[in-house]
């Protein structure tokens, strides 16, 4: 393709020479003959100091913002603001043939994802996912590196649901994508917004930023879905042009109400209220699996689909790997894994098992390293005091040493009479567990969820709670 076509919705500040580019990337690895690099500075690298060395390796231009006096470089006002259009104009577009669906929000992201496309499929649609868990091309699964994917993954995925004829994109935006521009040029048909609370602040440094950068979701989609309970919603709407549609348990004057809810042990049960009444028998157990398939069902009713029909194809809905996830052990105990990793995140899934516990709750835990250590002890607090007995363990500690993670964690839980251990190594954490586990035990395992990795000071390993369970498990059956 033409560098000019690349550019052309681009305003660039000096003349160029216009060249064939076979590529478009920010990574300074992916670079190869043709490849047009885009300078981009971020946390611990500035792809400028490299450009020279990239139009060496026969890069076709660099991209940047200021003058480095290289002859192939292109000036514009913000490289970053710049990548993502640059990427769709290579693919050709892709997501202007798309009716895109984001969500964003601190937890549901996920579950509300998967529950829109089933309901979408359901209904006869050919439809793409993006998330955290997977990318899908209707039924063809793509690894997720990120929740949302770097500009040049994302529309090259679009390409490929639009050569697969999907009609809808389903996709979670999250506060990083949004603020780091990876969705510009794109403009939603609807956003949904889940719930806000403390996740992030690592990155976004203050709650300000991380609710502006949630905001940038809505300001560029046709039709805002909110969580009325929340009140950060019409906050976070507030002003924009954006048609709005409101959901919710508490809130009586939502568009769609759900009433009357019944928690199971196996699902949830209430009735969709809104222009009609219909009863839906949700699949997944949890408070939150109300909120989810409730933002599913407003979404999907919102995008034109028959109530009916979207009560039917939540029936039958399938859960999502990580989420509220109940692991075979042929035990007189209950194992679940979920991906709760922010005191919002821990509250909602401790809380939801208590509505269908029988016996004790065992809540294994950790926290991130790297990450925003005001929710450890916020974390741990919760934990204490929502949990018959908690196991204190590591999660992905990074580059932090875990005892220190862990100290951050027990300084919440002090001053609460809650029982708990702690055991470093996560593995052997979960078999001290399984181990004391007693009859009509529900053991949380919380944190991992989908990952099949541990990241460690010394690097990433495999590691698969599933497994792990499993492999417990046989050992002490032999």
């Amino acid at each position: 393709m033409k560098l000019s076509e690349i550019l052309k919705s681009i305003k660039v500040l000096n003349e160029y020479k216009d060249v064939e580019v076979s590529a478009v990337a920010q990574d300074s690895r992916l670079v190869k003959e043709g490849t047009l690099f885009v300078c981009i500075k971020g946390a611990s690298f500035d792809g400028h100091n490299v450009a020279a060395e990239m139009l060496e390796k026969g890069a076709a231009g660099v991209v940047v913002e200021r003058d480095l006096g290289l002859d192939s470089q292109i000036i514009v006002e913000n490289t970053r603001s710049a990548y993502s259009p640059m990427c769709a104009a290579f693919y050709g577009n892709p997501a202007d043939k798309l009716k895109l669906i984001g969500i964003t929000g601190t937890n549901g992201k996920t579950t509300t994802a998967f529950l829109i496309k089933q309901i979408l499929e359901k209904a006869g649609k050919k439809v793409g996912l993006i998330g955290t868990v997977q990318n899908m091309v209707c039924d063809e699964v793509y690894p997720a590196k990120f929740t949302t994917p770097e500009p040049n993954e994302l529309h090259r995925l679009f390409s490929l649901m639009v050569k697969a004829g999907c009609e809808y994109c389903v996709m979670e935006a999250s506060s990083q994508a949004l603020v780091q521009g990876r969705v510009n040029a794109l403009k939603f048909m609807i956003g949904v917004f889940t719930n806000l609370t403390q996740d992030h602040l690592d990155y976004h440094k203050s709650w300000e930023n991380y609710f502006n950068a949630k905001r940038i979701l809505f300001e560029n989609c046709e039709t805002a879905v909110i969580n009325a309970d929340d009140e950060n919603a019409f906050k976070l709407v507030d002003k924009l042009p954006c048609k709005v549609v409101s959901y919710a348990i508490k809130t009586n004057n939502a568009d769609f109400c759900a009433k009357n809810v019944k928690f199971k042990s196996d699902g949830v049960e209430y009735e969709l209220v809104s222009d009609f009444i219909g009863r839906v028998c949700c699949p997944i157990p949890g408070r939150f699996s109300v909120y989810n398939s409730l933002a599913a069902a407003a979404c999907a009713i919102t995008a034109g689909i028959n109530y009916e029909d979207v009560i039917k194809a939540i029936d039958t809905s399938t859960g999502v790997k990580g989420r509220i996830e109940v692991v075979p052990t042929d035990t007189d105990y209950t194992v679940i894994i979920d991906y709760a990793h922010s005191p919002d995140g821990l509250e909602n899934i401790i809380t939801s098992l208590r509505e269908i516990a029988k016996g004790r709750i065992v809540t294994l835990f950790g926290c991130g390293g790297n990450r925003d250590r005001g929710k450890r002890p916020k974390m741990g607090k919760i934990a204490a005091r929502l949990s018959d007995f908690c196991v204190v363990t590591s999660d992905n500690p990074r580059n932090e040493n875990p005892a220190a993670i862990i100290d951050d964690i027990l300084a919440g839980m002090k001053d609460i009479p809650t029982d708990y251990v702690v055991i470093e190594n996560r593995k052997e954490a979960i078999k001290w567990a399984l181990e004391h586990a007693k009859k009509d035990d529900i053991v949380l395992l919380a944190g991992k969820g989908h990952e099949t990795y541990q990241i460690l000071p010394g690097g990433t390993i495999h590691f698969d709670e599933r497994e792990a369970v499993r492999e417990i498990l046989d050992g002490a059956a032999q």
